[in-house]
């Protein structure tokens, strides 16, 4: 008997609560927020509150739900691909997602077969289908683990392309070695599969093609208005998604991957805004996904679940992906730092619960063993990201590849005074990083020892050129407002907002000032801090300076030794965190304290004699 219309109403209100909250509450607890996802998703569902019931919910829809979802996630993960982030690693990711698959699927077989008694067809099927490991998981671990670029890059990549090839080749093992159980269609065999394998690569990549080039042509002509430019992007992805897998079976996912991809890494036509609004919504799909998913698990389910099981997972985790790994990066030129990283870095994600599910339903009854392929995928997804959310940052920390409290500033302007301010910040172990267009303060940024990059930071790729493990925020130094304003903006997806910094404007005293105050973001200093002042200050012979305050000089003896000339700009607290000072920031500076301030060459203190520190 279908629900009550105020029933399904609170469900899909409850699911989309649960998934923000846990998104919220992993955000404040600094830990993946999949696991609170799964918490939610086990707790509203049918092995405990029940209150949730995704089958009755959304009936024969649920599976077509999730397919789409999973491909505009996949088509967001494809359009944070750039070509060129393949230059150091692309023969590391290639050998990944080639022999590295062909490996995890061999050893993933064997291990099904011998641990979890699966007979061979439906463990080579079980096989394929854990060769993926998937965006919706990798990704929020580095944004969390923030390793190295060359790491980030190939485990991104990896995790990216993964996912169709994973899912394209389960489908046609199922339809070779099953086809005749279920209602997949199709001959079965071993040629049929690789006709199949051909032909979703071909359909799969034609249409994504297709698709971002026909987007691109509209928008570059302008024959798309802005306002549904990013809802007729969304029409596209659907569209190839329906008909790549109309044509063949799961290619779909190939294709949405593949127009993805082809979107960023062109030059004609801006795309960054359709970016963004892809970001949100995979927020919103992840989120209730995986809620949806684990909410269909069911108490019986779970108590199939044995010590064989969790050899099984074990197995995955502690031989399968390390020897994937270092097979595939033999000649590599990786460190063995990395790629002990690398092999404690292969969550499952949704396309493999997803595709369990259809594969789970089809067999059930027909072939022994099926039953399990859900609970056992599920365990796998909670086992790989609970041990890899819990320790994968503590162990790139311990390696090496990944620094444990990041406090580093992208200074955009690599002129004089700004490297002046850099270089007290490194001489305190603070990491920084100097951006600018400007060549000749570029070249001496690189005499003077710093870590620099020349280009438009307003690039869409500029992000991804710079080495930003070391980095936590951004502060903008450049004489002009407005690419203040705009390099604070570019660079949102990557740092927090409360850590994205900027000169005053110096046209705050106008009437019109304030217009674009929704596009600032917090002004360095206590007020007033502009270009103007600061190289008024400089010329006037200030220095920056590093002073520690103690019990018998305060912050308040600081500045009235200094006078009106003090300008604190950082904090560094007794345990090494970086702080800023800006009108909003309330900072109480207490002994054991060190700021980081501009003062005129010639103040002097009480005594009339000049500070020297």
């Amino acid at each position: 008997m279908p629900e009550p219309h105020e029933n399904i109403l609170l469900s899909l209100a409850a699911i989309v609560v649960m998934g923000l909250g846990a998104q919220w509450i992993a955000w404040r607890l600094k830990l993946p927020s999949i696991l609170f996802l799964l918490a939610a998703g086990f707790a509203a569902g049918q092995a405990g509150l029940g209150f949730i019931h995704p089958e009755e919910l959304f009936g024969n829809v649920l599976f077509p739900i999730v397919s789409l979802s999973v491909a505009v996630i996949l088509f967001e993960g494809g359009l944070t691909l750039r070509v060129s982030e393949l230059r150091e690693t692309g023969k590391v990711v290639l050998s990944l997602i080639l022999l590295g698959a062909l490996v995890t699927w061999g050893l993933t077989t064997a291990a099904a077969h011998w641990i979890l008694g699966f007979d061979p067809k439906l463990a080579l099927l079980f096989g394929a289908l854990l060769i993926v490991t998937g965006p919706t998981v990798v990704l929020p671990l580095l944004r969390q683990v923030r390793p190295g670029v060359q790491i980030r890059n190939i485990l991104k990549w990896e995790g990216i392309l993964n996912d169709p090839l994973g899912a394209i080749v389960a489908v046609l093992v199922f339809q070779a070695l099953f086809s005749g159980l279920s209602h997949a269609g199709g001959e079965p065999g071993l040629m049929p599969a690789v006709a199949g394998l051909l032909q979703a690569a071909l359909i799969g990549g034609g249409l994504g093609v297709v698709g971002a080039g026909g987007l691109l042509f509209c928008l570059k002509r302008y024959l798309i208005p802005d306002f549904l430019q990013s809802a007729i992007t969304l029409m596209m992805v659907v569209v190839v998604f329906a008909l790549s897998n109309e044509l063949q079976e799961e290619s779909g996912i190939l294709g949405v991957t593949v127009m993805g991809l082809c979107l960023p890494n062109q030059r004609w036509v801006a795309v960054r805004h359709i970016i963004e609004f892809k970001e949100n919504l995979r927020v919103l799909l992840i989120s209730a996904l995986f809620i949806v998913l684990s909410a269909r698990i069911t108490l019986a389910e779970l108590q199939q679940l044995g010590w064989g099981e969790v050899l099984f997972a074990g197995s995955l985790i502690l031989l399968v992906r390390p020897a994937s790994v270092f097979i595939s990066s033999i000649g590599s030129g990786l460190s063995l730092r990395e790629k002990l990283f690398l092999s404690w870095m292969a969550p499952r994600g949704i396309v493999a619960a997803a595709v369990a599910s259809v594969f789970a339903l089809s067999l059930s009854g027909k072939v022994e063993g099926a039953e399990k392929l859900v609970p056992v995928t599920f365990l796998l997804i909670c086992s790989t990201i609970f041990i890899y959310g819990l320790t994968a940052r503590p162990l790139a920390i311990r390696l090496g590849v990944a620094l444990a409290n990041p406090q580093g500033i992208l200074f955009i302007g690599a002129h004089r005074w700004a490297r002046q301010i850099a270089a007290v910040l490194r001489d305190q172990g603070i990491g920084v990083l100097l951006a600018d267009s400007n060549r000749a303060n570029i070249n001496k940024a690189k005499m003077d020892g710093f870590d620099t990059f020349l280009g438009n930071v307003l690039s869409e790729d500029s992000a991804e050129e710079m080495d930003l493990g070391a980095i936590n925020r951004l502060v903008a130094l450049t004489p002009n407002d407005d690419a203040n304003c705009l390099a604070a903006l570019h660079f949102r997806e990557v740092f927090e907002r409360r850590e994205l910094y900027q000169l005053s404007d110096t046209v705050a005293a106008e009437p019109a000032a304030g217009a674009n105050t929704h596009l600032r973001c917090r002004e360095l200093g206590t007020g007033g801090l502009t270009y103007p002042a600061l190289e008024q200050l400089f010329l006037a012979g200030g220095v920056v300076k590093a002073v520690n305050l103690g019990d018998e000089f305060s912050f308040e003896a600081l500045q009235a030794r200094y006078g009106e000339s003090c300008t604190p700009l950082f904090l560094i607290d007794s345990k090494g965190s970086l702080e800023v000072f800006t009108s909003d920031s309330g900072l109480h500076p207490v002994a054991g304290d060190k700021i980081i301030l501009i003062a005129g060459e010639g103040s002097t203190g009480s005594d009339g004699k000049q500070e020297s520190v």
